[in-house]
Parts: C-alpha cells; structure tokens; sequence
C-alpha cells in the first residue's frame, strides 16, 4: 500500500491515549511535556513550526480536518506520530473553542544566556520582559522582536510561561525562531551590561522621551509588567530610563504595544547608523 497521508494517520478514539494526555496537559498548563515538547495548534501554527525546522513529536488531526492532512503530512517525517482523533477527543485535548482539527507536539530549539553573550555587537538588540503577566502582549513582544532583528528576548521573574498557548498564536510563528531564554533578570542583565550592553529602560510616565534617546551600540530594552512596571533590582541596573511621548487623555500604553515602538525606533537608529559607518 502506497504511503499517503491517509495510510500513516493512526486512528485513536481513547481520550486517555498517552499523547492525547501529554498534549492536553501541555495546553492546560502552558508548559512543555515531561519529553520536552509544545503543544501548538491551528493550521497556520503548525505550518510556522514546519517552516522554522522544529521537530515533531506528534501531530494530530480531528475527524472532519482529514483534508489539512493531505497538505500538511508530506512535510512531516516518516518517524512522527499522526494521529486521527474523532472530533469530540480532539476538542477536549486543545485549548480553543472552535478548533480548525490540527494540533501538535513539537521540540524547541534551545537558547542560553551564552548565546547571547556571544553576539555582543554595535548591532546588538534585545528585548528583557520583566514580569509581563498577559500573553498576548509577551506574544506581541517575541513577534515585534524577530520583525526588528532582535537577537533574543529574556524572560524574567513572573514572565508569563512563552508556552501558553495564547503566547504561541500572538506570537505568529516568532516563538519558533526568536532565541527565548528564561534567567533570573538582574544575574542576567549584570552579564549583559560586563559584555558592553547599554540598558534602556521603560517607563510610561517619566524618562528620555523616546525620540531623544540614543540606541545606537549594544542595547538592551527592559519592558515591565502591565501594572506595577519595572522591578527596583531591574531600574537600578539601567543606564538609560526613557517613556513614549503620548496624549495625557491616555493613561498608559500596554507592554506590547510600547515594546513594539521602542524596537522599531531601535531598528531604525541602528540601521541609520550603520549606513552612515558604510559610506
């Protein structure tokens, strides 16, 4: 019999098979399994995951998602689970409400601090989210920092886990490319600053307006939590406190957002900068 999509999906009506549980338990919790994979969803995710070169663990369809299987499972190797699940199993084991039928397990490629370190340049950029709580804005922030060049985004004490699954979609596919690497922040940014990093620090109220600051060189843009801000440890260690300029009728804007801003002020600097080195 020839291999088809449909020869290698294994049917599996169990809502207690072990992968079912593993990527359920992984989109409950927003972690990764105890293998180490992510649970993704949906099929433009799963096609971001292929087109990033991770590897799958396993990928599920739902009964009446068969024909995404047909696109999808020629890209996917041989030695991948596939699974076909009847519509209500898939249901319970994902986190959305209207589920498109496609889900997977995948392996992160792995980032450390060192990395970093290594990279250390005049166009150095990276991003420190500090204690951002709401997924959608640390999804904004990992999606705005690959768009601009950022070499990798830390992931502070009380960071939203980069694994919840409403992180995965805001994130549009940069979560799979994007060096995401958790640390204890004031360890990691002291690293930083040794290697020749400048800190810039945000604050929505007071600081360097942002159209005075200077990011060219090594930077570092800190980002705080949505309501209480930077932590003490984090604003101590900054060289540089800066604020978006914007109308008091407006209390605030939110981490992402504000974080977008920043890096995109930050690209372009750097960008300038480095054509005027070249002529």
């Amino acid at each position: 019999m020839p291999d088809t999509a449909e020869t290698r999906l294994r049917p599996v009506a169990s809502r207690q098979n072990s992968l079912v549980k593993d990527l359920r338990k992984a989109f409950s919790q927003g972690e990764p399994t105890s293998e180490g994979a992510v649970a993704i969803e949906g099929v433009r995710i799963v096609e971001e995951a292929l087109r990033s070169g991770l590897r799958f663990q396993a990928i599920f369809f739902s009964e009446n998602a068969q024909k995404h299987a047909a696109r999808l499972m020629p890209q996917i190797s041989s030695h991948t689970e596939a699974l076909l699940l009847p519509d209500d199993v898939f249901s319970s084991a994902v986190s959305t409400e209207t589920p498109q039928g496609v889900a997977a397990l995948v392996k992160m490629k792995p980032a450390k601090l060192e990395d970093l370190l290594d990279q250390v340049n005049d166009s150095f950029l990276a991003v420190a989210a500090a204690g951002i709580q709401d997924p959608g804005n640390l999804g904004t922030i990992i999606r705005t920092a690959e768009a601009f060049s950022a070499r990798g985004v830390l992931l502070g004490e009380k960071t939203v886990s980069p694994f919840n699954p409403k992180v995965v979609r805001a994130s549009a596919g940069s979560l799979f490319r994007q060096p995401l690497i958790s640390v204890k922040l004031g360890d990691a940014i002291t690293e930083l600053k040794q290697a020749g990093v400048r800190v810039m620090a945000t604050s929505s109220h007071k600081g360097l307006p942002l159209d005075e600051a200077n990011f060219t060189g090594p930077v570092l843009i800190a980002v705080g939590n949505e309501g209480a801000g930077l932590p003490p440890e984090v604003l101590s260690l900054a060289d540089d406190l800066i604020t978006i300029p914007h109308s008091p009728k407006v209390e605030s804007l939110n981490a992402g957002i504000a974080a977008s801003i920043i890096l995109y002020e930050a690209a372009r600097q750097k960008r300038k900068h480095l054509t005027a080195d070249e002529r």
